[in-house]
């Protein structure tokens, strides 16, 4: 039970894409663009890493 908050009971629910935005405050915008841009840099990461492990394994397929 959360004490705090303003509206008990209400969940967020995560962005989804093409949703309508105009029942959102500005607050609400703002905390789904942060949300949005963490997102964007876990898949970079992800895409980084993912990239790295390729030219690794095209680096050692190459030598043989």
């Amino acid at each position: 039970m959360a004490i705090f908050d303003d509206e008990p009971g209400k969940k967020r629910r995560p962005h989804e894409i093409g949703q309508d935005l105009s029942l959102l405050s500005v607050d609400e915008l703002s905390e789904r663009i942060a949300m949005l841009r963490e997102e964007i840099a876990r898949l970079e990461e992800e895409r980084a890493a993912k990239g790295a492990t390729k030219s690794a394994a095209e680096a050692l397929f190459r030598r043989g």
